[in-house]
Formats: C-alpha cells, sequence, structure tokens
C-alpha cells in the first residue's frame, strides 16, 4: 500500500530554517502580515520574500493564491512556497492551502503551521493527501518519498488534531490504490487477501467463498461472476468499537475488479478504465482502515461483493432468470447492469445477518449518472431523511461533491417483467435513478439506507485539488465523518 508521506511535529526553530535545503511552506492572510517564523525568512532571503508579497498584496492576495521564490539568496532552501489563507478560513479551505503545497514537495520539507491546532491539522492533512502517488509499477525509484516536518507553537496540540485525519488520510491512500491497480493484479482473491491484512488493525475479517454463497443463495451475485476464472467472494469487515449492543452502521461496496460488460459486451475504446468498477469496495475499504486507525467508538461492518464480469461459456446471457438470496427473481435483459446484481444480495445478507441501525451502498453503478451529475457530484438516493441530511451534511464539509435524487413508483413501475419479479434494467430513461430502485426492492421495511453512486466521482482523468489524476478516493472522509456526528459514543 501507498505509504502516506511521513509529518513530524515540533517546535518552530527558526535558527535551523537557514540550513535547510528542502522546501519550506509558509502560510500567510491576505494582507501578507509575516509571523515571526516568516520575518525570520524575510532576513535569511535579504528582504526578497517581504517585496515579493507586497507586489502581490498590491495586485490583490486572495484565499489560495500562492507565491514561490526559488532558491532564495541567503538560504540553502530548494523554495520558499508561500500561501495564501485567511484568518477564519473554512477546514476545505485549509485542506486546500496545504494541498498546493502538497502539491509541490520535495524530499524533505518543513511547513510553518500557524493559526489553532485544528486549523493547522487540516493544512497537514491536505498536503499529505495532495502528495499521492501510485507507483507500485513503475521501474525507476524517482518519487518524491519524504517527510514534512511541521513546526508549531503547540506541537502536541497539532499532533493530536491531526492524528485522526491522517487516519482517513491512510484510508483514502487504501482506496485509491485499490482503484489504480489493474485487474490482473488486483484479482478477486488479491482484493480478499488485502481486505484480510487489516486484521493486524483490530478488524474482524471473513472471506465467503463460493460454496458458502451458493448455501446462502446469492445467486445473482454468483451469476455475474460465473464466466470467469476467478473465484466470486463477499468479504466482511466488522469494527467493534462501540457498545456490544448497539446495531451496527453497514456499508456495501460493488467491488467487480473488471467489467467487460459480460456478453453484453462493452465496445472496446475505454474499456480499460473498468478497472475501477470495483470502486465502491475500494471505498468500504478506506473507510473501515480509518474507522480502526482512529480507533472510532463505533460499531460499522463493511461489506464487500468481489467479481469479476467475463464473456465465456459458462456466463449468464441475456434472457436468463435468476434469483436472489432475498428469493426474488430477476430477469436478466443486459449483463452489463451487474453491479446491481452483486449489490442486492450482499446488502440482502448485511440485514439478514446485523440488523443494521443504517445502510449505505457504494457502487460505480452507472454511466447515467455521469451524464446527469458529471464528475463533480455522486449521486445520493435515501428512503431516510435523517441518515440522508446527515451524510450529505458531512460530504459538505469534506468538499467531497453529492447531490440527492428523486426516488418514486414511476420508476419502480419500469423494472416490471413479464416473466420474473423484475428486470435488471428499466431502459435509458432515468437509467442511474431505476438502478437505485431496484436496489430499493432488497431494502426491508424500517431500515435507513443511503446508495451512493460513484461512477462520477471515483476515478477521473484530470487532477484535483487533493489527489493526482486517478483514483480520488471519494467518499472515504465523508463516510468516516458520518461515523463520527452519528454514530459514535460520547
Amino acid at each position: 500500500m501507498t505509504t502516506p508521506t511521513a509529518v513530524s511535529f515540533s517546535k518552530t526553530d527558526i535558527d535551523r530554517l537557514s540550513d535547510h535545503a528542502g522546501r519550506i511552506g509558509l502560510i500567510v492572510d491576505a494582507t501578507g502580515r509575516l509571523d515571526v517564523a516568516g520575518r525570520r525568512v524575510n532576513r535569511l532571503s535579504k528582504g526578497a520574500l517581504k517585496r515579493a508579497l507586497e507586489a502581490r498584496v498590491e495586485k490583490g492576495l486572495k484565499e489560495g493564491d500562492s507565491l514561490t521564490l526559488a532558491y532564495p539568496a541567503g538560504m540553502a532552501a530548494e523554495a520558499v512556497d508561500v500561501i495564501c489563507l485567511p484568518r477564519g478560513a473554512s477546514e476545505t479551505a485549509a485542506r486546500d492551502a496545504g494541498a498546493l503545497f502538497g502539491q509541490k514537495r520535495g524530499k524533505a520539507d518543513v511547513l510553518l503551521a500557524v493559526g489553532s491546532a485544528r486549523r493547522a491539522a487540516h493544512v497537514v492533512q491536505g498536503a499529505v493527501l495532495r502528495d499521492y502517488q501510485f507507483r507500485d509499477h513503475k521501474t525507476s525509484d524517482d518519487a518524491a518519498e519524504g517527510t514534512i516536518e511541521v513546526m508549531c507553537n503547540d506541537p502536541e496540540a497539532v499532533e493530536a488534531a491531526a492524528a485522526p485525519l491522517l487516519a482517513t488520510v491512510e484510508g483514502t491512500f487504501m482506496t485509491r490504490d485499490l482503484v489504480n491497480e489493474p485487474a490482473n493484479v488486483l484479482t478477486t482473491t488479491e482484493f480478499a487477501n488485502r481486505l484480510a491484512e487489516m486484521t493486524a488493525l483490530g478488524l474482524k475479517v471473513e472471506v465467503l467463498e463460493e460454496d458458502k454463497l451458493e448455501e446462502l443463495g446469492m445467486r445473482t451475485l454468483l451469476a455475474v461472476g460465473q464466466g470467469s476464472a476467478s473465484p466470486s467472494k463477499v468479504v466482511v469487515m466488522q469494527w467493534n468499537g462501540g457498545d456490544e449492543d448497539d446495531a451496527p452502521l453497514a456499508l456495501i461496496g460493488k467491488g467487480v475488479v473488471f467489467d467487460t460488460g459480460g456478453i453484453s459486451l462493452k465496445p472496446a475504446a475505454g474499456m480499460e478504465d473498468m478497472t475501477m468498477d470495483m470502486g465502491g469496495a475500494g471505498t468500504v475499504a478506506g473507510v473501515m482502515r480509518a474507522l480502526a486507525l482512529r480507533k472510532a467508538p463505533a460499531n460499522v461492518v463493511g461489506l464487500v461483493g468481489l467479481v469479476e464480469n467475463m464473456p465465456s461459456g459458462t456466463a449468464i446471457r441475456p434472457g436468463d432468470v435468476v434469483k436472489s438470496m432475498k428469493g426474488d427473481t430477476v430477469e436478466i435483459l443486459n449483463t452489463d447492469a451487474e453491479g446491481r446484481l452483486v449489490l442486492c444480495d450482499v446488502m440482502w445478507y448485511a440485514q439478514e445477518r446485523f440488523e443494521p441501525a443504517g445502510m449505505i451502498d457504494l457502487a460505480t453503478l452507472t454511466g447515467a449518472i455521469i451524464i446527469g451529475l458529471g464528475h463533480e457530484n455522486a449521486g445520493v438516493f435515501s428512503n431516510d431523511d435523517t441518515l440522508c441530511n446527515a451524510f450529505l451534511k458531512a460530504a459538505g464539509a469534506e468538499a467531497e461533491g453529492a447531490w440527492r435524487m428523486p426516488l418514486g413508483q414511476a420508476y419502480d413501475d419500469m423494472l416490471k417483467s413479464p416473466i420474473a419479479d423484475m428486470k435488471n434494467i428499466g431502459g435509458r430513461p432515468a437509467g442511474s435513478i431505476t438502478a437505485a430502485q431496484y436496489l430499493q426492492r432488497f431494502v426491508k421495511e424500517g431500515t435507513p439506507w443511503i446508495h451512493l453512486d460513484i461512477a462520477g466521482v471515483a476515478s477521473l482523468k484530470t487532477a484535483t485539488k487533493l489527489a493526482p489524476k486517478g483514483a480520488t478516493g471519494w467518499g472515504v472522509r465523508a463516510l468516516d465523518r458520518l461515523v463520527a456526528d452519528m454514530f459514535e459514543k460520547g
């Protein structure tokens, strides 16, 4: 797994700045006012820092603006990076300011943190998040791996505030690694093995093999994987940090490690992107890792269905009818609408076994959600306003785009089948909504539920503020915050 940048915390040591050979990150407000450490940097640079800042302030220094002094005279530093973060700025702005530094980061850097411990912690979180690099399959060793030393007035307070945030960073990195892995590496077996390794963090992990899935009646899930040589699996991860009698929150992830579309074969162009079709399962894994690392006082269970959707002589066909674990029959009209077949069995199993206090499923489920929301927001579907609003609040606080979409009987009626209890698709109109309606048929009455369609946000072709191009790790921070806000004790 990609290891997050090592971060250390120390008292501000101004005398060491003159000899520091890496980059120095400096936070200023919109006036360009320098604190004690900043004034020291200015003296060492023979006034160059102040002159550069005055020029920028005159033009208008705004939140998120930055400037760089490369190889400043009088200093050993590679560069001084100055980032504007006004007083009273939001957590999001603090993360983004840190991310600007993380994007520029070198081998061994110093970040001069200003403001409260909480604000400094979010700056650190942003710096580490943006520094992610997936290099597992690069043969050259030119990655800028190193350390960030955070110099501040109260290093113990900043370190304590940063610890849970850095746990979410490690969870996010796990998600990004899983989503970025090629399918010949991340098989269903390898995926399950990586999840099983998290027992070392205190998670209880079980791997349900095909014979057990058959015994349980998970035939829609098994139908998706029956054309592949890779065995289908369900992995159950339990974090029991809350009271013994408290019902857990259940997180369900779609883990299609590669999706050809099956017999309903996808077009060749762009099919290489389908290594990310396990993004929902990757997010669930990352959340469970973050919760375990910060020892969250809550009960959460993560369940992922791991399959590969391949065309072969044993693959499921359009026109087949299969029976779900619930007992409902499904007419398969399109084998490329496979994610819902995986999720419905795992969702039913989660409710039967754990009787959760709430259930959230995540899946790169439909291209239709990208048509509707682009790459800015995940689609949010829910039967419960309280849970849904709490999630939207958490996603907003973490600046992870999410937008609520409708559900309704008219959409549900589009799934009627003449020969089975339902079809697995409802046609092109409202494709993301009918997919959610399909899943809602497997939600027990009284179970608060959210479906997150993350097809547009799990992996991107361009870099974002907090991630390079590729896997984003969307949802780890938002779901971790939801757990903290709604399910933790004390």
